[in-house]
């Protein structure tokens, strides 16, 4: 499936170093498979002990449906946990727009169809004010262009070009890419097996 063009509403998530432990905590990576994941999406930042609700824009109703989330320098940093981006995915986020990203973050993102693209520092800032005073704002991230469009502003953003090459061909998600060409991998397996 292509992803060369992500349209929905913003959720802008500030500060910068923002680690994979803050995006899902430890204790909630036991799990077999990663359904679910998407309840616990910022958890420690968003509920306290008592799992009482606390201030943060994955809580505001303002912000509620939002798919694109706005993030600052080095998002996704700390380990290379799957489970982080995989909350994302479930929580509802279909791309990322921010400063920068770790870069096994990042890749992880990919693989299962979530652009992460850059712009630089006064670019993010004035996305994430205009998301924040008018929240209902659509954000357009066009692979093709390299822009994200919204209101009446137009940036240009960066992402390597594999990235962008898996996202618009489609190509990122190598188990459809392996049972389309089943015939093709069956013929391989075959001759690999008479190999040893």
């Amino acid at each position: 499936m292509k992803r060369d063009k992500i349209t929905g509403t913003g959720i802008p998530i500030q500060g910068n170093d923002i680690d994979t432990d803050r995006i899902i905590p430890a204790r909630f990576m036991k799990c077999v498979t990663f359904e679910g994941l998407g309840e616990y999406a910022f958890y420690d930042e968003r509920f306290d002990e008592k799992k009482k609700t606390k201030k943060h824009p994955m809580n505001d109703d303002k912000f509620k449906g939002g798919s694109i989330l706005i993030v600052n320098k080095n998002f996704g940093c700390g380990s290379s946990r799957e489970h982080a981006p995989q909350s994302l995915q479930k929580y509802g986020i279909k791309a990322l727009v921010g400063e920068s990203f770790a870069e096994i973050f990042a890749g992880n993102c990919t693989v299962m169809g979530i652009p992460t693209v850059t712009a630089p520092h006064d670019a993010i800032e004035n996305l994430m004010m205009v998301v924040e005073e008018q929240p209902d704002t659509e954000i357009v991230v066009d692979l093709n262009q390299k822009k994200v469009v919204y209101s009446d502003f137009c940036i240009d953003i960066d992402v390597p070009d594999s990235f962008r090459h898996s996202l618009v061909k489609g190509t990122w998600d190598s188990t459809s890419e392996l049972l389309k060409n089943k015939k093709e991998v069956e013929k391989t397996a075959t001759r690999l097996s008479n190999i040893y």
